[in-house]
């Protein structure tokens, strides 16, 4: 495995700042002062909910490399909580409040 010098170091940091930075940049760029048609809005309004499901589900349903619907799996039993405050109260820190609660009882309760 080669050891970077500084230019390299130097290099991959800038590499890195501008794959951070030119995804979240463009848009602003190329779409200030315009309008979106109505379906595009639509569109990206179900945008931050995929990626919460697309973060979620993989922690919930295969907490341990391989999938885990039994009733073992307290993180499958702690999102039907989380999910029901979140569905009823609209509160993304009471669905995670729910969550952990959830959690930490059934551990506590269940071993």
């Amino acid at each position: 495995m080669a050891v970077l010098d500084q230019t390299g170091v130097f290099v991959t940091i800038l590499g890195m700042a501008l794959a951070t930075y030119l995804p979240r940049a463009a848009p602003l760029v190329f779409l200030s002062g315009r309008t979106l048609p109505p379906l595009a809005v639509r569109f990206l309004g179900f945008v931050p909910a995929a990626v919460l499901a697309a973060l979620l589900f993989p922690a919930v349903l295969v907490p341990q490399g391989s999938l885990d619907v039994s009733t073992d799996n307290v993180f499958l039993l702690a999102s039907m909580p989380a999910a029901l405050v979140a569905w009823r109260t609209g509160s993304f820190f009471g669905a995670v409040a729910a969550g952990m609660g959830t959690v930490a009882a059934l551990r506590h309760f269940l071993g």
